[in-house]
Formats: structure tokens, C-alpha cells, sequence
């Protein structure tokens, strides 16, 4: 079982898990730019379906395409295709996904993982061997034509939303978080890798922060809800 700990990221601080290598606690490593990043129990959506604060009907209306099951170890460019994917309905943790540079099992073979609560989204490079999924969701394949209408609310233990997608641009506001259990980060890309980090924090109190535009990806876990102000 992995623990969390909290980690310098630059200027800010987040929380990656260390520890074996489980389907219910992963290892953040870095390589080449593809690390893992984030809360060790996170990561980057919806809780619920639907309404304002769980958007993401853009990716839900497109056909599902190239889906993969939730339960798996998939050899990249045989069994799964390069591409960005999207798990959404995960409760309590319990998915966890891994992409990896070989099937050696050991932990410098990891190239990004994560715990999920809510939706993630992830792209599996051509780079990559191996992509590995347990108590998830199934997958779908998410289009780099996906539209979808943009909410101006977000639910704070949602994990991931595509900024433009899921979540308009905008300065946000959390309220009454406590402990330093409030997750957030502001993300690039969805390779998950410490590279692709912006900016993150933990808070405790209220939280602000502005979403640009040209963000990728924004990730919050136990959180208040977000609303934009």
C-alpha cells in the first residue's frame, strides 16, 4: 500500500504516491518528461453524470471508439492503439491505471500512474509498451474533434476535466476546504507526467485559481466545488 506524501513541484506542492506498485497504490516516476504527477489518490473527474458541475457531454455524445475494459494489461499498438482515452464513474480510489515503457513489472519500467476518483483521461503514446488498468471503468476513446458546452462549476472530488470541453477558462472559487486535503492542478497535456504539470496545490480554507485557456487539463480532488466567479 502506497502512502502519500507532499513533494516540491517548483513553487508549488502536490502529492504523488510512492510504494509498491498495486492496483490500489501506484508509483510516480520520471521519465523522459512521462512521469507520474498528482495526488497519489486522485487525478484528473465526474462523480456524478450530467448537471453542471459534471460536464464532459461532448466526449459522452461522440461514438465510443477503440474502448478499453477497465481490467487489463494491454501491449501498446497490438492490443490498445496510441491515443487519449477516458474513464469517467469511478468511485472510492479503486481505479488505478498505469503506463509503462516495458512488461518487466518492476518499477523503473513506469512511465505514469494513478488513482482515480471520478473521470481521468490518459494518452497512451506509440513510445509506450504497456498500458495496465484495474477497477476502472471501461475506456473510450476520446476525439481531438470532441465538442462539448463548458460549465462554469466543477465538483471538487471530480478528478479531470478538459479545459475548453468539460470546463470553460476562468478564475475559479473553492470554499471550506480543510487539512490540506484539497487537491488541484492545472495540466497541459493528459500524458500525466511530471512535465506536464503547470501549477498545483493543497489548500486548506478557500482556494482561487485562474484556468487559462491554453491549459489542457484541470484535476481536482477533495475539494469544494468550484464555481466561477
Amino acid at each position: 500500500m502506497g502512502m502519500k506524501t507532499k513533494v516540491a513541484l517548483g513553487a508549488v506542492v502536490g502529492l504523488v504516491v510512492i510504494g509498491a506498485v498495486s492496483a490500489n497504490a501506484g508509483s510516480d516516476s520520471k521519465d523522459g518528461g512521462s512521469g507520474g504527477s498528482g495526488k497519489g489518490s486522485s487525478t484528473s473527474a465526474e462523480r456524478k453524470s450530467g448537471g453542471t458541475k459534471d460536464s464532459g457531454g461532448g466526449e459522452a455524445a461522440e461514438e465510443k471508439k477503440a474502448a478499453i475494459a477497465g481490467d487489463g494489461e494491454y501491449q501498446v499498438g497490438s492490443d490498445v492503439q496510441p491515443g487519449t482515452y477516458r474513464t469517467a464513474g469511478n468511485t472510492d480510489d479503486m481505479c488505478y491505471w498505469e503506463r509503462a515503457k516495458d512488461a518487466s513489472g518492476e518499477m523503473d519500467s513506469l512511465l505514469a500512474n494513478e488513482n482515480v476518483s471520478g473521470t481521468s483521461y490518459v494518452t497512451i503514446k506509440a513510445t509506450d509498451k504497456v498500458f495496465k488498468s484495474s477497477g476502472c471503468k471501461d475506456w473510450e476513446a476520446v476525439g481531438p474533434t470532441a465538442k462539448g458546452t463548458p460549465a462554469s462549476s466543477m465538483d471538487g472530488d471530480g478528478g479531470m476535466y478538459k479545459v475548453g470541453t468539460d470546463i470553460a477558462p476562468g478564475t475559479y472559487r473553492s470554499a471550506g476546504n480543510a487539512d490540506d486535503s484539497c487537491y488541484w492542478e492545472r495540466t497541459k497535456d493528459a500524458a500525466q507526467g511530471l512535465n506536464s504539470i503547470i501549477a498545483n496545490d493543497n489548500v486548506t480554507g478557500a482556494a482561487v485559481v485562474t484556468i487559462s485557456p491554453s491549459d489542457g487539463y484541470f484535476k481536482t480532488n477533495d475539494c469544494g466545488d468550484w464555481k466561477k466567479v
